[in-house]
């Protein structure tokens, strides 16, 4: 009797799993005062009707837990109809919207299913209770402490296709502790990014705490990028004193301004180049004129400006920030990660406001794997 061979079925692509499925991972918890707790995995209320998959290749998910560290505030967006006369009345479409540098790239990488976590300081007030609700349910971890007596951050921006002015009140942001440093990474150890806006080091109240999370980033060995902030304060606080604070990170992000100021050069090409001694990675925002990264090993790689229907400026170099962090933490080469961090901005000048105005088609991971810290080169990040 010739027995029937037995027909294989060709091997089928591993499924994808769920973030509800994912019992082994740790969850996320959103640390501030009861009144404040949301859902407890951090991933907000869509996240079982949107699974993210994982990535078909390679077979170790890239993806790290991106920490980052800066303000939350309440945006109150001013968009003249045209000039503004001095001293007299002016039509203005005015809207208030959630905002602050940090929150907004924490809001733009959970748009982006990056596993992601905000550390804060807000109000013992209802706009702090509406931020935080707000950043949790985009898919936000959020490790934000609520400061009592003290104001949530507010921003008045008066904004155009191109530029923005902003009036700010920073509250109870200037109020973020090395202990909540501490704190936040302690209980998440799939932690593989330290993300710094550095208006917390260019603050002397919140300084301490931004200097703590660049000491035990380094302790840890998990790579690390700041984003400049602003012009002004670099100029207050001192350029060589700002670059010293930076010295070995990975990424440096900043506008052209920025660099200029970090530098004393009146050209960015040549500020971005000299400021690969500060940082392995150097990536300079020329709004319509693209974006420039300058790296310490090679050739600087510069893209044009995403096309882009410009209403709002706001929030466009946070959005920035986020495409470029996903790219790199995943070590996307210089180039594509570029252009990813570019359609993110212009997706961000394109509405009003600093935020993703839908959530993303697939919701975040709850937590990335505990073995992600492996998976990120330590010190010097994937591009070195």
């Amino acid at each position: 009797m010739v027995r029937r061979q037995r027909r294989r079925r060709p091997r089928q692509p591993a499924r994808h799993i769920t973030a509800a499925r994912t019992a082994s991972a740790p969850p996320t918890r959103m640390e501030c005062d009861p009144p404040m707790g949301l859902n407890a995995t951090g991933t907000g209320r869509n996240a079982s009707q949107h699974p993210a998959p994982l990535p078909a290749a390679p077979s170790v998910d890239p993806r790290v837990r991106i920490v980052v560290i800066g303000h939350v505030t309440t945006d109150v967006i001013v968009l003249p109809h045209g000039d503004v006369t001095q001293g007299d009345d002016n039509e203005a479409r005015i809207r208030i919207s959630p905002g602050g540098q940090a929150a907004n790239t924490a809001a733009w990488l959970a748009w982006q299913s990056a596993p992601v976590t905000l550390v804060t300081s807000v109000g013992d007030d209802p706009e702090g209770h509406a931020r935080i609700t707000e950043l949790s349910e985009s898919g936000v971890d959020c490790a934000a402490r609520r400061c009592h007596g003290a104001a949530t951050g507010s921003v008045v921006v008066i904004a155009d296709a191109h530029n923005r002015t902003m009036m700010s009140q920073r509250g109870a942001n200037v109020r973020l502790t090395p202990r909540d440093i501490d704190t936040a990474l302690a209980t998440r150890p799939d932690t593989g990014h330290i993300h710094l806006s550095a208006y917390v080091l260019l603050d002397t109240e919140s300084r301490p705490a931004g200097l703590r999370a660049l000491t035990v980033a380094r302790e840890r060995r998990l790579s690390i990028s700041i984003d400049a902030a602003s012009a002004g304060l670099l100029h207050q606080a001192g350029p060589a004193r700002c670059r010293e604070w930076m010295r070995g990170i990975d990424v440096l992000i900043a506008n052209a301004e920025e660099a200029c100021a970090l530098t004393g050069s009146t050209n960015d090409e040549l500020a971005a180049r000299g400021l690969t001694a500060t940082a392995t990675h150097v990536v300079v925002k020329r709004g319509s004129h693209g974006a420039l990264w300058a790296r310490r090993d090679g050739p600087d790689i510069d893209v044009p400006a995403h096309p882009a229907v410009a209403i709002d400026s706001t929030g466009a170099g946070d959005a920035f920030a986020a495409g470029l962090l996903t790219g790199f933490t995943a070590g996307s080469d210089p180039r594509t990660t570029l252009r990813q961090a570019a359609a993110l901005g212009a997706a961000a000048v394109s509405t009003i406001g600093a935020r993703p105005r839908t959530l993303s088609p697939t919701a975040p991971h709850p937590a990335a794997p505990s073995s992600a810290r492996a998976i990120l080169p330590h010190r010097g990040g994937p591009h070195a």
